[in-house]
């Protein structure tokens, strides 16, 4: 296997399957003993991890709109053993979609930066013939953008799958495989995205089960073509300088667990890389905060824990006291939790650390979603940030000091975002990188 290659899974649109096939890939290419790791296109928590269970390595985040271009050549070139396994990058949404007003961070973006071939995973469940105008539109849209395979997914039979690879060999583009339409293949998901990774007891079967679906395609129909797909895989950009986060502090303390478990690792990474010492810690098992300089409260979903982490008692505590003397930072979930109250689902007020003058509520439900760009004039995260803000909460109190002043991806100034008081400052941003 070569070193440093790579290869994108994209689709015309969301909810093409792009996930279960791209986890049955890298599922499929570790048990065929091919060293491989996956990254996922965008800000998104959920994905890396099935892909780290998939192959046993770390996901990145690859974000266009984020992050510079030498920024993600160096996330996806790796370094070390990871720079020597391919890379495997899972587009979000359509291939062309990307923030307004122009598409900007879409997974086409990634492909002209890092000059990748795309695997067009399309949804062929309720079409025949027109399989081919679909594919050759995406092909041909952008030069710079080259669609070199196609996977037909949800393919109902092996002469539905026959029908497709007709209408598709005009267009010269090799057909990979074709993964079967099974309803045991479908993933759960809830009002930010799939059910986590960590609650899934049968992901190891479902994986292995992916994995057979993809390598013998539809009954009927020809396997999977792994070495196609591998010899279609291009070199990766040699990448330059492009230095990461710096961290807060020498000793950070991280809450992980199932309310606390949307942190970046390419954040964490950054942190290590710079020298800080990293202690996660697990507030819904009620651990005390860990000796620190830092705490970083991630994003999660507390709003289905609350009352466990009102529970938690020493957690709260120990928190409380690390506040008075030393920083606090809190993203979204972990903003929530810092605040007075968090009015669960069902109208319940489950009591929070009270460090902010924050109260939220999930009884009424109302989306935010979108990039921001975040300024910080003084103290706790000071500086410029690109972030990313998606949830459902509802703010009913927000008393105190902002902490970020903020743009949408258009520079359209929004409301300041965020909270600080002494130590202890949050917002519902999630950052991603410096801006």
């Amino acid at each position: 296997m070569a070193a440093s290659r790579g290869v994108i899974l994209a689709a015309p649109s969301s909810g093409a399957g792009k996930t279960t096939v791209t986890l049955a890939l890298l599922r499929l290419l570790a048990q065929r003993g091919v060293a491989v790791r996956g990254a996922k296109s965008g800000p998104d928590y959920i994905d890396p991890k099935f892909h780290e269970a998939a192959c046993g390595r770390v996901c990145l985040n690859l974000d266009a709109w984020a992050m510079t271009r030498a920024r993600v050549a160096a996330l996806a070139e790796g370094g070390g053993d990871e720079g020597e396994a391919l890379l495997v990058i899972e587009g979000a949404m359509g291939l062309f979609d990307g923030a307004p007003p122009d598409g900007r961070g879409a997974v086409a973006d990634l492909s002209r930066d890092l000059a990748l071939p795309v695997v067009l995973v399309v949804d062929a469940g309720r079409m025949a013939q027109s399989v081919a105008p679909l594919v050759a539109g995406f092909a041909g849209h952008d030069p710079g953008v080259r669609v070199a395979g196609v996977i037909l997914n949800k393919v109902g039979s092996a002469r539905h799958a026959g029908m497709l690879r007709r209408a598709l060999e005009p267009l010269g583009l090799p057909v990979l495989g074709t993964m079967p339409r099974r309803a045991d293949l479908a993933m759960p998901s809830r009002h930010l995205g799939l059910v986590q990774a960590g609650e899934r007891a049968d992901l190891e079967d479902f994986l292995d089960r992916a994995a057979e679906a993809l390598a013998e395609g539809v009954p009927g129909d020809r396997p999977f073509d792994l070495e196609a797909l591998v010899a279609l895989s291009t070199g990766l950009p040699q990448a330059g300088d492009a230095p990461g986060m710096v961290p807060p502090a020498q000793r950070i303390a991280v809450a992980q667990d199932q309310a606390f478990a949307f942190a970046y690792p390419h954040l964490l990474r950054d942190w290590r890389a710079g020298g800080a010492e990293i202690t996660l810690f697990s507030p819904l098992m009620d651990d005390p905060v860990p000796q620190a300089d830092f705490v970083y409260l991630p994003g999660g979903y507390p709003e289905l824990h609350a009352g466990r982490i009102a529970a938690s008692e020493v957690f709260l505590t120990s928190l409380r006291a690390h506040a008075e003397t030393r920083p606090v930072y809190g993203e979204c979930g972990g903003y929530m939790v810092l605040g007075e109250g968090l009015v669960d689902a069902e109208g319940t007020r489950h009591r929070m650390a009270g460090l902010l003058g924050l109260e939220t509520s999930f009884q009424t439900w109302r989306m935010h979603l979108g990039y921001r760009r975040l300024r910080a004039g003084q103290g706790l995260m000071q500086g410029d940030w690109a972030g990313h803000e998606f949830h459902y909460a509802t703010t009913l109190k927000a008393e105190g000091e902002a902490l970020f002043q903020a743009w949408d991806a258009e520079g359209t100034r929004l409301e300041d975002m965020g909270l600080r008081r002494g130590h202890v400052a949050g917002s519902f941003a999630h950052v991603i990188d410096r801006a």
